[in-house]
């Protein structure tokens, strides 16, 4: 029969188990979490690091061939804060020296001077005398004659209402053309007969007819 006493080292020494239990899984858990996972996170950037370092430094299997390039700098250049004191101090130092006008002012304009003309521009002299011709002097020459309207007259056409159009010719261009139309923007048809027509050029403003060509 057990006493009181052994009793209650029994249930001191499941205590002492439990909390052992307890510390022990503790421990595990802190060294798995602060001792395995740091490494493991750590372990691929040190990699990473090591693999530039060795690309940066290790020589190229393929070196460059030809004359190396000119360095003509960087685009980072444009974007550098840094303030340079020098040029600063240069326009420090330069003062303006203008001629005092207002721009903002039309009254403080410089005056123009306006020139004197060396000589007049009308003529003062006398007209020129016309000599008239005497009794027997030939009288002018005429103006020259218009040019012959460069079209040829070859056929024609009926339609059922009795309209006729004309087929003119002009080097190798055929026009089809009724009483009225501007040909090659100069000749305009006045009229069309069974055997002629009648043209206007209306740059000399002549008429010319054209007779019907045979074969």
């Amino acid at each position: 029969m057990k006493t009181a006493s052994s009793k209650g080292s029994e249930d001191r020494k499941k205590i002492a188990a439990v909390i052992g239990f307890v510390l022990i899984a503790a421990a595990l858990v802190y060294f798995e979490y602060f001792y395995t996972a740091a490494p493991a996170t750590t372990a691929p950037v040190a990699a990473t690091q090591a693999s530039a370092v060795s690309a940066n430094t290790a020589p190229s299997s393929n070196p460059p061939s030809g004359s190396a390039a000119k360095p003509l700098g960087t685009t980072s250049a444009a974007l550098d804060p840094t303030l340079h004191m020098e040029a600063m101090l240069v326009t420090e130092s330069l003062e303006y020296s203008g001629s005092g006008r207002n721009i903002f002012s039309a009254n403080s304009a410089p005056p123009v001077v306006i020139q004197k003309p060396l000589a007049s521009a009308r003529i003062t002299g006398h007209a020129p005398v016309v000599v008239p011709c005497p009794p027997n002097c030939p009288p002018p020459p005429p103006p020259p004659p218009p040019p012959p309207i460069d079209l040829k007259f070859f056929g024609i056409e009926t339609a059922s209402d009795g309209t006729r159009q004309a087929f003119l010719l002009h080097d190798d261009s055929v026009f089809l053309a009724s009483p009225g139309d501007v040909v090659l923007r100069r000749y305009r048809v006045v009229s069309i007969e069974a055997k002629s027509i009648r043209v206007e050029d209306m740059q000399y403003k002549n008429t010319q007819t054209l007779p019907l060509l045979t074969n």
